[in-house]
């Protein structure tokens, strides 16, 4: 079923005051003024470059960061100080280990992702990457109509592994695997939850990547396996196996919007109901408990023997053209790039900022992986990014109830020039980043 959600129009219209977006594709990559491709083949600096940088496409491959190597550990996610949003994380993982797009709340002892009317929800994606490795989610899910959960792993070749639940469908999750962004419906299997509720009742997901073998499972039971060996595509002379390092990604988003295509309407249920019972205090929201990861080592045969980080050496972008490496580069500002990493970096607090007009930081929600809505992304000269506080940040959203505010820590990410939207019905699809409720 196609279910793609594509935002293009949809951002040309309602987008005002923005930058002219700069698109990547089949036989075009980047320009060098906005070098870095993003997952809708956006192009862009700062956050593009950091995070979800596409090698295939960009202006070279040194326009990407280098991706963070695996760290192995169980993360509580039970405040936000090790979390940073996006417009502030500038590619040093070595002070959180968590970015962030949205609002995710903290709520008793977990992270609530949450996603009010005018929003594309919240994405936590993690800041290290995994080359194979087993990585566990306890977590509860939202429910509605055109609402959907996400839990996938992504690369930044567009290799994705999935758990995805549907808000109409808290009995079942989705099970679904891509290689480089070829979105292969067929692939998809639905597995059942134990107890037939995932909203309800918190469960441990599990997702156990190695080099021939890729398994889902829940509460300790592997449900679906896939071996690397069945996936051979003859055309494109290579395995259809997601085989490159990969972030973790958690997310709410709304499928149901009515600018989406109708395929993915009809998949997530149906229009979202901005009224429905299944929210609270305004928003739809999901559950994160926790999250585990145990990295295994490299396959056989991988290329360096560095310790910090994965680089793509080729633009084919599998697993035998990325190298282990030490290389390590942390942007000076949003308006750098893997190519010049010091643009607008000063010292002085009263330095003027670059006056180019570049994305910089990706629309839409990238959570939902090859279904989630792809939106243009804004001028920087507009207007100015918040105040965000970095690692360590407030709160956002305390911990005395499910309840938020306007507080700019890590959990708020306003995309810089991108206020309320102008025109139209099209109007209430907002705030790419900023969960803005109108």
């Amino acid at each position: 079923m196609f279910r793609r959600a594509v935002a293009a129009a949809l951002a040309a219209t309602a987008l005002t005051g923005t930058a002219t977006a700069q698109k990547a594709g089949p036989g075009q990559n980047c320009p060098k003024d906005a070098p870095c491709c993003g997952l809708y083949m956006d192009c862009g600096v700062g956050a593009f470059c950091v995070q979800g940088c596409d090698p295939v496409h960009s202006h070279s491959l040194e326009a990407c960061l280098p991706n963070p190597q695996c760290k192995s550990g169980d993360f509580k996610l039970n405040s936000l100080d090790d979390v940073q949003s996006i417009d502030k994380y500038l590619g040093d993982a070595s002070k959180v280990n968590w970015v962030s797009q949205g609002k995710p709340v903290v709520f008793e002892d977990s992270i609530l992702l949450t996603m009010a009317e005018g929003t594309v929800g919240t994405l936590l994606s993690s800041a290290h990457y995994i080359w194979y490795g087993k990585i566990c989610a306890r977590m509860t899910t939202s429910q509605g109509k055109g609402v959907v959960t996400a839990f996938i792993m992504m690369s930044d070749a567009k290799d994705e592994i999935d758990f995805e639940w549907v808000g109409v469908d808290i009995a079942n999750v989705q099970s679904n695997y891509y290689s480089q962004g070829v979105t292969v419906y067929t692939n998809s299997r639905n597995l059942s939850i134990p107890g037939g509720n995932s909203v309800e009742q918190e469960h441990e997901y599990c997702i156990d990547w190695k080099p021939d073998t890729l398994t889902w499972a829940i509460d300790g039971k592997e449900l679906r396996t896939v071996n690397r060996k069945d996936t051979w595509n003859s055309t494109s002379n290579r395995f259809d196996y997601p085989q490159t390092p990969s972030r973790i990604m958690l997310s709410l988003w709304p499928a149901g919007l009515p600018t989406n295509a109708k395929g993915t309407i009809d998949w997530a249920g149906g229009e979202i109901d901005w009224n429905s019972p299944y929210m609270s205090n305004g928003y739809y929201y999901a559950q994160i408990k926790s999250v585990s990861v145990e990295c295994y080592d490299p396959p056989s045969g991988a290329k360096g023997k560095g310790q910090k980080s994965y680089v793509y050496t080729d633009r084919a972008a599998t697993n035998n053209t990325v190298e282990l490496s030490d290389k390590q580069v942390i942007l000076g500002s949003l308006y750098a790039t893997g190519e010049d990493p010091q643009e607008g970096a000063s010292t002085a607090s009263n330095a003027p900022k670059p006056t180019k007009s570049v994305n910089l930081v990706p629309g839409g929600n990238p959570g939902g992986g090859g279904r989630g809505d792809g939106a243009d992304s804004s001028d920087p000269a507009a207007t100015d990014a918040p105040d965000g506080q970095g690692a360590g940040g407030g709160n956002n959203g305390g911990n005395n109830g499910f309840s938020q505010n306007d507080g700019k820590g890590a959990g708020t990410s306003l995309q810089p020039g991108l206020g309320k939207v102008g025109g139209g019905a099209v109007a209430i699809v907002v705030a790419v980043l900023g969960l803005i409720v109108l």
